[in-house]
């Protein structure tokens, strides 16, 4: 029994933005997990712990494919779905994955065990503002998917460790929608949240050093690619 996340836990990310008949092909019509990620897929929908969905499972089999990055930093390991994906069709990568949750590392450091066959996972302990400051690597892709109001806090470190010409992928930037609504109309406990996402894209979406674009993919995928060594994120915005 996994106690972390209650059946009324994430319920922005469980309200569909895009048509439902179309979320039903996309999940329906593209290439199926199997084996290991089939298995960790179907205990994540048993245990309710949120782990990308099949769309975003698809976009991430083909950008692994393509880009075949070196090095890997993951922000919100869980279960460890993502980063055994990512060592999965990106074979000669280094996986660098963090998370602070005990329950969740448990659970990742006995998947990453069985699965992990190539060595490639490295699991971090810990909160993610402390540990990236650590961090002395490069890294030509980064994928955040952990607490949303944290974002725009990590974004500066992660930005520096980021590679020139790298990717930093951020998971469930719509909260089913509420992205797009007055602060007013967004319940009182999502507000933090709202506030951190909306502070995100002012420094990103129109950023000169930057190219963003976001995705209507599961929840919302904002992708950025680093174009200048020093990137430039105005201060009142993530100060």
């Amino acid at each position: 029994m996994v106690e972390t996340y209650s059946k009324n836990a994430n319920h922005n990310m469980r309200r569909p933005v895009v048509k439902e008949e179309i979320i039903d092909l996309m999940r329906q019509r593209q290439k199926p997990v199997t084996g290991a990620l089939k298995e960790l897929e179907n205990f994540a929908q048993m245990n309710n712990i949120p782990v990308i969905p099949h769309e975003t499972v698809s976009y991430f089999r083909l950008l692994m494919e393509t880009l075949q990055p070196e090095r890997i930093l993951e922000i919100g390991t869980a279960i460890g779905f993502s980063a055994l994906l990512m060592a999965q069709y990106a074979p000669k990568a280094k996986i660098t994955t963090i998370d602070r949750n005990p329950e969740m590392i448990e659970l990742a450091k006995e998947n990453f065990a069985r699965f992990d066959e190539r060595g490639q996972i490295t699991l971090l302990e810990g909160d993610a503002v402390d540990i990236l400051e650590t961090l002395t690597e490069n890294y030509d892709v980064v994928f955040m998917d952990s607490a949303k109001s944290k974002y725009i806090i990590f974004l500066p470190e992660v930005l520096k460790r980021l590679t020139v010409g790298g990717l930093v992928l951020i998971d469930d930037v719509f909260q089913g929608g509420d992205v797009a609504r007055d602060i007013k109309e967004v319940r009182r406990g999502q507000r933090t949240i709202y506030k951190g996402l909306q502070h995100l894209f002012d420094a990103t979406l129109d950023n000169p050093d930057l190219t963003a674009s976001l995705l209507p993919l599961g929840d919302g995928l904002l992708m950025i690619r680093k174009k200048v060594a020093n990137v430039h994120l105005p201060s009142e915005i993530v100060d």
